[in-house]
């Protein structure tokens, strides 16, 4: 599995947390990798990339929505589509928090999850809210 399907992998089990409570999301995660392994060749080291990313990402939500809320003049975490508020955490924690991902391709990588995922606007939303976490 490519890095960019990892990612949506990540994306979309991210995005379950806006529908679920904490306690459901174990087994959420489950279930979602049972779907993925019968939709894709999935290796273990694929399961255990996203499935720790995931674990990472959203220890830090707070702290993220925080940085968030912030960053993003006007347009509070709460006011947010869910698929660009979930894009948005999934890049932002990538560009603070994970050494191995270039700023540059984090902030790519949510465009692209955007144009997917989101509505006509999500691409330029996640990248003027994405530009105010550059090179800082």
């Amino acid at each position: 599995m490519k890095r960019r399907e990892q990612r949506e992998c990540i994306f979309q089990l991210l995005f379950r947390v806006e529908f679920n409570g904490e306690e459901e999301m174990p087994g959420q995660a489950k279930l979602f990798m049972e779907d993925i392994r019968e939709e894709h060749d999935l290796r273990e080291q694929d399961e255990t990339y996203i499935l720790e990313k995931y674990a990472k990402v959203s220890e830090k939500l707070s702290e993220i929505d925080g940085m968030l809320d912030t960053a993003s003049k006007g347009w509070k975490t709460s006011r947010m589509g869910k698929v660009e508020l979930t894009i948005l955490r999934l890049a932002v924690y990538e560009m603070r928090f994970d050494a191995d991902i270039p700023e540059k391709v984090a902030i790519n990588e949510a465009i692209e999850l955007s144009k997917k995922f989101g509505g006509d606007e999500a691409p330029s939303f996640v990248n003027g809210v994405l530009a105010k976490f550059a090179g800082q």
